[in-house]
């Protein structure tokens, strides 16, 4: 009971996550017209300190979580991410809030690295586990497109920060209570998984890096454009902020069931071609709601937010087969550290870019962009295996 209590607060924390660095994005429209910016799109590049931390701060994130604990990093976590929302909803100008998103950023960092491996230290399906993560965490951004939306509509956009962040705060209260406390911090631990040749272990963690990094481009460039895209793309067909948010809600809804399926068929069958197939998506997709507008535009958004939701778990997948649990925390913030961080290009370039090409151009680009990290799978060693080797 207490595993099953432990897991659905780390899951929780996933959609605290995703929720709270796109609280900006939804909101950004309100948030500029108060500080004084006739274009949302000049406002966006201010949010790219929360991007860039996201990623750089995972590599030390991970680092205290092997050599420190688990534990009290998530608590660090859920108290600092309530914390920083607060700040946010406070300050008064676009380089305030650029500090303030930036100290977001710094906690966010400290989920993927700690509580993944929590999840994953005993779990017997890895594959299912991180794929009910990954959709738990995309109903965190499906969460900050509606919940955003109807609170900056009826209560300002102040309050899609302050609301959220004293959830968090009410949630690090609860799992102080719920996690048991560790014994010792993971890098002292005895218990190890087979070895996998160094030179292979080296090519899968590179491919990987690298697909995982053009992946969080995608990731970043979507969830943070999305609101923006349907509101132009529906205009003159539905013009309410809620409703739209609410439709962007929907598709990442059933987008993230992606990662259940996703989850299911890596425990049975190998990676890479499951891999291949749900990467080559993307390109086809992304390209074709380049040229459409209205619901057509809709069901290819939700087709291509599928493919990219459904990309998320084999990464973390690969991670449990191959690393000893004795330092996942810190393999996982060095991949992070390097693919959040470049992939936070996206969040600084995405409001010039749309101002200066238009979203057409953004989208087919967006394709090409995804076509390379088919490529990179392609690269990837085959693995007949479905398990993690034996403890």
């Amino acid at each position: 009971m207490q595993n099953r209590r432990l897991s659905l607060m780390l899951n929780a924390g996933h959609a605290i996550d995703h929720m709270f660095l796109l609280i900006f994005a939804t909101a950004v429209t309100s948030i500029a017209s108060e500080f004084g910016f006739t274009r949302w799109e000049d406002l966006m590049p201010y949010s790219v300190g929360a991007a860039a931390m996201f990623g750089a701060a995972s590599l030390p994130a991970g680092r205290l979580g092997d050599l420190w604990g688990r534990r009290p990093m998530m608590l660090v976590y859920w108290f600092g991410m309530g914390a920083s929302a607060l700040l946010v909803a406070m300050t008064q100008g676009p380089w305030q809030i650029a500090a303030a998103l930036t100290v977001l950023g710094i906690f966010s960092a400290i989920y993927h690295p700690i509580a993944i491996p929590m999840l994953l230290q005993h779990s017997k399906n890895p594959g299912i586990t991180v794929g009910f993560n990954g959709l738990v965490g995309n109903m965190g951004i499906a969460l900050s497109a509606i919940v955003t939306g109807f609170l900056v509509k009826y209560f300002g956009w102040r309050a899609a920060f302050v609301v959220p962040g004293l959830v968090s705060i009410g949630l690090g209260v609860a799992f102080a209570f719920i996690a048991p406390r560790e014994t010792e911090p993971p890098a002292k631990r005895t218990t190890r998984v087979a070895p996998m040749p160094q030179g292979e272990l080296l090519r899968v963690v590179i491919l990987m890096t690298a697909t995982a990094t053009i992946g969080g481009l995608l990731f970043n460039f979507t969830t943070n454009s999305n609101q923006q895209l349907l509101v132009e793309r529906f205009a003159g067909v539905i013009d309410d902020p809620a409703v739209l948010g609410s439709l962007l809600a929907s598709a990442y809804v059933i987008g993230s069931f992606a990662q259940i399926v996703v989850g299911r068929l890596i425990d049975r069958f190998p990676i890479k071609r499951l891999y291949l197939v749900v990467l080559a998506l993307q390109p086809p997709l992304l390209a074709a709601a380049a040229m459409a507008e209205g619901w057509m535009l809709y069901v290819l958004l939700t087709g291509f937010m599928l493919s990219i939701f459904g990309a998320v778990p084999f990464t973390d997948a690969m991670l449990v087969r191959y690393v000893d649990d004795r330092m996942r925390s810190r393999v996982a913030g060095m991949r992070l550290t390097i693919a959040f961080t470049v992939s936070s290009a996206a969040v600084w370039a995405l409001g010039p870019a749309v101002k200066a090409v238009g979203f057409q151009t953004l989208l087919l680009s967006l394709a090409a962009i995804g076509m390379t990290a088919v490529l990179f799978a392609f690269l990837l060693p085959p693995e007949g295996g479905a398990k993690e080797p034996t403890t």
